[in-house]
């Protein structure tokens, strides 16, 4: 019998949240054995412009995007903060909710992590929880040993999972995830193009309902990848 909750973290800004963000969480859902993931919607994300859609557009795009997903839920907790989201603070957050016992799995992309040098209190974060880096198209899970030596001696393939994981590690999840960025949904919104296929259905609507990303918004150039 499993000693804790198995609890997965996918955090992002998710503006808007596409298919590459959900196929990442249920990912390590299925490589991790997960119970659930919590998917958090960042209030203010740091070193980044403010995002283009407001944080209730964002949240609700979220909450659509999980509904009827096996083992995904929204959270709330990110999105209320005025100070910048860091990775840290949130999981320092959930480790003193008072929750019954958890055992906390923090998913991110392969191309995420490969920067995790430039994080928030690193490599302190990397204590905070398990881990779990998927591959995203371009850069594998498995190529990070090459790429992180440092950090290779606490890396280890998803199968080699157990039931009580003991000590921080990180997880190397290698599964196909689309190659879609929120960027390029913002820039194809604003070109008047369709997104059919790179977002969950009802979040297309919700973008199409509430005239997000319209077309001509300069403002949704230049922005940072998500």
């Amino acid at each position: 019998m499993k000693s804790a909750t198995r609890v997965g973290i996918l955090g992002g800004t998710f503006d808007p949240v596409h298919l590459g963000h959900i196929d990442t969480a249920r990912a390590a859902a299925a490589a991790l054995a997960l119970d659930r993931v919590l998917v958090l919607p960042s209030g203010t994300p740091p070193h980044r412009q403010p995002p283009a859609a407001s944080r209730y557009h964002r949240f609700a795009m979220t909450a659509l995007a999980v509904t009827g997903v096996d083992r995904l839920r929204v959270s709330d907790l990110e999105i209320g903060e005025e100070a910048p989201s860091y990775s840290f603070d949130t999981l320092a957050r959930l480790h003193a909710c008072g929750l019954p016992p958890l055992q906390i799995f923090f998913i991110t992309g392969a191309d995420a992590f490969a920067e995790i040098a430039t994080w928030s209190r690193y490599p302190q974060v990397l204590d905070m929880a398990h881990f779990v880096v998927v591959s995203r198209p371009g850069c594998r899970s498995s190529d990070l040993r090459q790429l992180l030596p440092a950090l290779a001696n606490r890396m280890a393939a998803a199968h080699q999972v157990g039931g009580d994981e003991g000590e921080p590690r990180i997880f190397l999840v290698d599964a196909a995830t689309p190659d879609v960025s929120s960027t390029g949904i913002r820039r194809r919104l604003a070109a008047g193009e369709s997104i059919a296929g790179l977002v969950p259905a009802a979040v297309d609507v919700y973008i199409n309902q509430h005239g997000l990303y319209a077309r001509g918004d300069a403002s949704l150039s230049g922005r940072s990848l998500a």
